[in-house]
């Protein structure tokens, strides 16, 4: 597919890197800073083009007539929705999508469509951020949380801890522990490489273990593994910009929220707009401010302030000092393994969020929800299995029958909005949801074109 990024941040950037990896893809990256775009094509097989995105002549240069989709990521929300409308009226690319931060565009759906601004889709960073991390604080001793079917099923990380229950015994003993409940393990990780989920796999101390189970289930599995039930009551939130505000308004009805900002002018626009949450004007790496705040009491510190430096450290400070567990959100990608290798559970890189978001339509074939795992090395994928037995690869056939791509595995199938675990003689059949985990994301065109639609 010819893929038109605009925008080489680092958001872009990631996306870029994304999808240049894969030799399908001819990738054209467009920004204002010729030096960055520089860097850029020493580094990947991009073209780049340099000027500004909304420009018709910049995009005509692009290649926006011949473009398959258009994803604009530059730092201005008028720049990325001018460039969606020029690309449209001008060069008819046929998918646009656009990142746009601003509530007050993000809050008026009827600004965008055919009939208004041709943006296609729509992503919020900040919103897929604060959805992320509320998955996150409402599942404790999950390290990833992620919907398919319409939220009737989730597919959770987590780290076997010691003396959890799981620990040290074999994958099939795991539904002896779960009283009736039915889930579904599809990745094991340890030491940061992949180890065979198969029934005889034993799990230990330290392993990250993905699994899929209907919602309301998920916290029992995690029981299983970690010998935690205690549900999250008291939240301390450190920054009270768009994630910080967000993430209080959508807790602060069921958990006890504290919210610290360091700018006073922007503590009291945040205190005004949230009614049961305690906004702090101070610094969230003050050891005497969370001494004094009970930060020994906290179920959950999340670091989400604009500096990624503020949020390491304030993170760590809050571990030590107590809290149980801690987040930090972090700007590069390649710093999440070193992060949670030391005394933070959970860190959070925005750009690999939005590329999960992006990905799924970007992909071909009946791929409706693609996300990123492993820091982009494997993904989970939810796929509609559509036409008739004897023309579809994938309808009327037996689980085990299936010709998936090495490592790949059905981890469940959703029918009629029930989880159905994924045996090696469960039927496909016509429209059932089918939740596939790929360890190796090269795979990914073996997977689209397994659930293509057949041409008539």
């Amino acid at each position: 597919m010819k893929i038109l990024i605009l925008g080489a941040g680092q958001v872009g950037r990631t996306v870029a890197r994304h999808f240049s990896r894969e030799e399908a893809n001819d990738v054209t990256v467009v920004d204002i800073d010729e030096d960055v775009l520089r860097d850029l094509q020493d580094r990947l097989d991009v073209h780049t083009v340099a000027g500004n995105a909304a420009h018709p002549g910049v995009l005509q240069a692009a290649g926006a007539a011949e473009a398959d989709i258009l994803v604009a990521l530059t730092n201005s929300d008028e720049v990325n929705m001018v460039a969606c409308e020029v690309a449209f009226c001008l060069f008819r690319t046929p998918t646009k999508i656009a990142r746009i931060r601003a509530a007050a565009y993000t809050a008026r759906p009827q600004l965008f469509g055919e009939q208004a601004i041709a943006v296609d889709v729509l992503i919020s960073p900040e919103q897929l951020v604060t959805e992320y991390l509320e998955q996150l604080i409402r599942h404790p001793g999950a390290l990833q949380v992620l919907e398919f079917a319409a939220g009737n099923v989730l597919l959770a990380g987590a780290r076997a801890a010691r003396g959890g229950p799981i620990t040290g015994h074999r994958l099939r003993e795991l539904p002896e522990h779960l009283d009736g409940v039915e889930a579904r393990v599809v990745a094991v990780y340890r030491g940061g490489r992949a180890v065979p989920a198969e029934g005889d796999t034993v799990i230990e101390e330290g392993d990250e273990v993905f699994f899929l189970a209907a919602r309301d289930d998920v916290h029992r599995v995690i029981v299983a593994l970690r010998k935690e039930s205690a549900r999250v009551r008291r939240v301390v939130i450190a920054g009270g910009g768009n994630i910080g505000l967000r993430l209080s308004r959508a807790l602060e009805d069921t958990a006890q929220i504290k919210l610290i900002e360091h700018d006073p002018r922007r503590a009291r626009l945040a205190s005004e707009q949230l009614e049961n949450t305690i906004v702090l004007a101070g610094d969230a790496a003050d050891e005497e401010l969370l001494i004094e705040e009970n930060i020994d009491s906290a179920d959950v510190f999340a670091a989400v302030t604009n500096s990624e430096e503020a949020n390491i450290l304030s993170a760590m400070l809050a571990k030590r000092l107590g809290a149980r567990k801690v987040m930090a959100l972090v700007n590069r990608p390649s710093y999440v393994d070193l992060i949670e290798s030391g005394s933070i559970d959970v860190a959070i890189a925005p750009q690999v969020i939005t590329i999960g978001s992006l990905l799924a339509h970007v992909r071909r074939g009946e791929l409706v929800r693609v996300y990123s795992l492993r820091r982009g090395a494997a993904e989970a994928i939810e796929a509609i299995a559509r036409g008739e037995e004897g023309s579809s690869r994938v309808v009327g056939r037996m689980v085990g029958e299936i010709e998936l791509p090495e490592g790949a595995a059905i981890g469940a199938i959703v029918r009629a909005e029930r989880m159905i675990v994924a045996h090696h003689d469960t039927p496909v059949q016509a429209n059932d949801h089918v939740i596939l985990f790929l360890p190796d994301k090269r795979h990914i065109d073996a997977i689209e074109q397994l659930f293509t639609r057949a041409a008539p």
